[in-house]
């Protein structure tokens, strides 16, 4: 019951938000009774509204205890314009919508079903009773009921047209918007579907595991090799060492060795240029030279002449 109470009240909300001062509790209390006035052109100016719509009525519900589970009471009142038979006909509009949305609120689209009807109908003179209305409203009945059918009949023949792809796209919608009934039936055919999909997911995630674990496993062993590669690598020996142990110095610290040592054998040789004797410094007798006459014993023509004689004529 509580329950109940609650939609009922959040029903009223709603109403009150859309039809705004149209909409009416006139019961607050179990039962509920609620007043909705509908035009076919709502506006809150009262002048402008009587100019614009020729017809009008009153909707009046009474809530059960236990709406929305069971029909509300409907019943329809005209405010102006229409006549009994209109009045019989809102009432029939009523109930079928209601009936088509038992045991959800209803309210709000009885109303809507009421005030369509209302704009399609917005003339004046519905409500003259005299012959002469009555069989022009008969009249305008009938012109309606011929663009009616006349519409079902292109709509047929759009429809026969139409590809077979476009058919079963239109079927498939239809199925959407009415659904599909849930019974132990199909609820078994939907299980068995499900359950043969589950496992063939199932199959198919293990499939995927087993192949990234393979994965993992060639870029481990990959990754293995290329750590023995670069140990190889490290452990060869570069150009400049091989070249400094077929030279005999065995490594760059006996290179640098031998450069010191040498740096340091030329720093002793630089030592020594310091003692080194210059002619300008010595002491000279040059009595020892001025001997001409030692000089004049030595016989330089005769060693020519040997050695012309020595030469051979040809």
């Amino acid at each position: 019951m509580t329950e109940h109470i609650e939609e009922q009240e959040m029903e009223a909300e709603a109403l009150a938000a859309i039809f705004d001062t149209a909409f009416e509790i006139t019961r607050n209390e179990q039962p509920f009774e609620w007043s909705v006035s509908l035009y076919p052109v709502d506006t809150h100016d009262e002048v402008e509204r009587e100019e614009v719509n020729n017809v009008a009525c009153r909707v009046q519900v009474e809530l059960p205890l236990t709406y929305p589970d069971v029909l509300p009471i409907i019943n329809v009142e005209v405010i102006k314009g229409l006549a009994d038979e209109h009045q019989q006909k809102l009432q029939v509009i009523a109930a079928e919508e209601a009936e088509s949305y038992m045991g959800m609120v209803a309210i709000y689209a009885v109303c809507e079903a009421i005030r369509t009807w209302l704009v399609d109908n917005n003339v004046k003179g519905l409500d003259d009773v005299s012959m002469h209305a009555q069989m022009l409203r008969k009249q305008m009945e009938a012109e309606q009921n011929k663009k009616q059918a006349q519409l079902q009949y292109e709509s047929q023949k759009v429809i026969e047209e139409m590809t077979e792809t476009e058919k079963e796209d239109i079927e498939v919608r239809r199925r959407r918007a009415e659904g599909t009934p849930c019974n132990k039936e199909n609820f078994e055919i939907w299980k068995d579907k499900f359950e043969a999909e589950m496992a063939l997911q199932a199959e198919n995630d293990d499939e995927a595991l087993a192949l990234k674990d393979r994965t993992n496993s060639k870029k481990k062993n990959k990754s293995n090799g290329n750590a023995n590669a670069e140990d190889i690598i490290e452990e060869r020996l570069t150009g400049h060492q091989i070249f400094t142990q077929k030279m005999g110095l065995g490594s760059l610290e006996l290179l640098e060795k031998a450069a010191d040592e040498a740096a340091a054998a030329e720093g002793d040789d630089d030592d020594d240029d310091d003692d080194e004797v210059y002619v300008d410094d010595l002491d000279i007798d040059e009595d020892l030279f001025d001997d001409e006459d030692d000089l004049d014993d030595l016989d330089f023509d005769d060693d020519d002449e040997d050695d012309d004689d020595d030469e051979i004529d040809i």
